[in-house]
């Protein structure tokens, strides 16, 4: 029936997928995202078995036909497919977050909350997937963070002889992590006062049809970017208590040494700090495909790094004279205990 109308197979088969399915046509650029562009006739067209004889085909001299000319529609029955999950009869419920407004982590308790309050007894939910292995490995972060904190204070403790020494370096730490955190957070502050700004003066529409700016957050390549942190925070400190180190055994007191080493690695720590925020700053304006992953990781070191520079050079110094001053301190009330009476 199909030759004998000058019809292609293919072109009714289109014109089925389209009108009962849907039918990807292309993608477009809009607001720096890519949409994809797909045809689908409305619910009240397609929602009978009678609709698909209204259907009709361009064959190759131009004309309509009719697809009820080329096929019969007749109803059959068989099983009806039965979902399960671990042996128990299931049903699948996906679900998207809006990362401006919820983490993963934050979703994940919320619906775990819903459930365990609406299902009825007898019902529960299992979690499956990348959310199953989410919810199962916890908050690794928790334990990662001291840990390498712990084995640098082991390594700072064997290299200098003493466990209170170290301290001076790893004291530093926690204020970078802040400034990475704190300019995660005014980056995100920033960008949806702009998104705000465009929407009230009608630069461009509300969503859903605008799509938000993506916002950051602490997942796992900004956890990344906070370990390079951590070491780079202590490369410099260490830099400075070397220093410090040499000159008070040469003789200079404890301030005069923490300035002095602070005066001469000057210059190094900003050349190696200022190149290092240069050679990231392709990664905080990176754009194009997988740009999420290149921004996030830019902007934690970019801002970190700023921190590390900072607090370095002015904390520093501070810590060091503090820790020795407890260290000689101590040193003094032992030869004190030691003296004969």
């Amino acid at each position: 029936k199909v030759k004998e109308q000058n019809l292609q197979l293919t072109d009714v088969f289109d014109a089925l997928q389209g009108y009962l399915g849907s039918a990807y046509v292309n993608d477009f650029n809009l607001f720096g995202r890519t949409y994809s562009v797909y045809v689908q006739a409305d619910a009240q067209y397609r929602d009978d078995v009678s609709d698909v004889s209204r259907l009709q085909v361009r064959n190759l001299q131009g004309e309509m036909i009719p697809v009820s000319s080329v096929l019969s529609i007749e109803q059959s029955y068989g099983p009806d497919p039965v979902i399960r999950y671990n042996g128990y009869p299931a049903a699948d419920l996906s679900a998207g977050v809006d990362p401006s407004q919820l983490s993963s982590r934050e979703a994940i308790e919320r619906v775990s909350a819903i459930a365990s309050q609406a299902l009825p007894q007898g019902l529960g939910f299992e979690w499956t997937g990348l959310t199953f292995q989410e919810s199962t490995q916890g908050n690794t972060a928790i334990i990662v963070f001291p840990l390498c904190i712990l084995f640098v204070f082991l390594i700072l403790a064997a290299l200098y002889e003493s466990w209170s020494m170290p301290l001076a370096v790893i004291l530093i730490v926690p204020l970078c992590l802040l400034s990475a955190i704190a300019g995660i957070w005014t980056l995100n502050t920033i960008n949806g006062m702009i998104f705000g700004l465009q929407i009230s003066s009608g630069m461009i529409p509300p969503p859903p049809v605008s799509v938000p700016p993506t916002f950051l957050d602490n997942n796992i390549f900004t956890q990344i970017g906070l370990v390079v942190l951590m070491g780079l925070a202590c490369k410099n400190a260490i830099l400075i208590v070397e220093f410090a180190r040499d000159l008070e055994r040469a003789g200079r007191n404890t301030v005069e040494a923490a300035l002095e080493s602070c005066r001469i690695r000057l210059r190094p720590i900003l050349m190696t700090s200022f190149a290092f925020i240069a050679g990231v700053l392709p990664l905080v304006f990176a754009s194009g495909a997988g740009s999420e992953v290149r921004h996030v990781m830019g902007v934690t070191v970019f801002f970190g790094m700023l921190g590390v520079t900072f607090f370095g050079l002015v904390f520093t110094p501070v810590f060091y004279v503090l820790i020795r001053k407890f260290e000689t301190r101590g040193e003094r009330n032992i030869e004190m205990a030691n003296e004969p009476a």
